[in-house]
This record gives structure tokens, sequence and C-alpha cells, in this order.
């Protein structure tokens, strides 16, 4: 229950960080076209055009990950692969842009990147892979591809030191 909450809040949330980040690259590109000047020579049709390109990428990419938490969340089973890759290359850059929106922005921004972060760590660690020989079911009854069970260790006594 608390996994799908996580997960469904996440995809909402990097949904509207999503819409709130392509405004603000609309904002900023039509500012730069209409200033009408070159910044070190830069040609501002250009410098526009890529503020669009930057929001439109950065824009997709977050709606691509709250379209993996939400798909995690609908089917209540960990992330793939992939999903966990893209996952957890959000996490990074959200942390990575905390720690600059602290020092240019504000604390306010810090807080909203940090909880983002937040959301995005905590459905990854509630989804997280089972473990080899766990079948993820909650227990009773496996598939017949089971590792055999280990031995259990040897006493204490009978441990043999490794090193010199």
């Amino acid at each position: 229950m608390l996994r799908r909450l996580v997960a469904g809040l996440a995809a909402i949330v990097l949904v509207a960080e999503a819409v709130v980040l392509v405004l603000v690259h609309i904002v900023l590109g039509r500012t730069t076209a209409n200033q009408s000047m070159s910044i070190a020579g830069s040609d501002p049709d250009l410098m526009s055009k890529a503020t669009y390109a930057m929001g439109a990428g950065m824009g997709a990419f977050l709606v691509l990950c709250a379209v993996l938490a939400a798909v995690a969340a609908l089917r209540d089973r960990s992330p793939g692969r992939f999903a966990r890759v893209v996952l957890i290359t959000a996490a990074v850059t959200h942390g990575l842009l905390g720690v600059l929106a602290v020092v240019l922005v504000g604390w306010a921004a810090f807080a909203a990147t940090t909880l983002i972060l937040c959301l995005l760590v905590l459905t990854l660690t509630l989804y997280a892979a089972p473990r080899d020989g766990d079948d993820g079911g909650g227990g009773g009854g496996g598939n017949g591809s089971a590792q055999p069970p280990q031995p259990p260790p040897p006493a204490f006594g009978e441990l043999k030191p490794t090193g010199p």
C-alpha cells in the first residue's frame, strides 16, 4: 500500500515539475529572443531555440520518469533494469540540483528538490529487487529453480584466520 502511494505521488510530482520547467524555459526562450542582443557574439535566435530544446528535453525526461514510477505503482512490482537506471539518474540529478538550488535560488527551491529526491529514493528502496532465492511473493512455495539451502556457518571456534 505504501509503495503504491509513494510511487504514485512521485509520478504526480514529477509531472508537475516537468510542466513548471517547460514553462520556465518557454519564458526564458522568449526573453532571450525579445532582447535581440548577442552575448559574446552568440546568436540570440540560436540561444532561444536552444533554451526551448533544453526545456523540452528536461520535460520529456521527467515525464518518462513519471511514467516509469506510475507503471511501478499500478503493477505494484519492482521497476525493471532500464527503469531503475532512469530513476537513479533522476535521483542523482535532483541531488546535484538541490545543492545548486540552495546556493543560487534559496532554501525553498532546495526543499522542493529534496522532496522530489526523497520520493525517488523511497520509490527505489521500497521496490527493492528481490534477493537471490527469494521469489518476492512473500513466501510460500518456490518455482523449482531456487538454489539449495546453504550449510550453516561453522561455529565460532572453528573459524581460521585468513590473513597473516
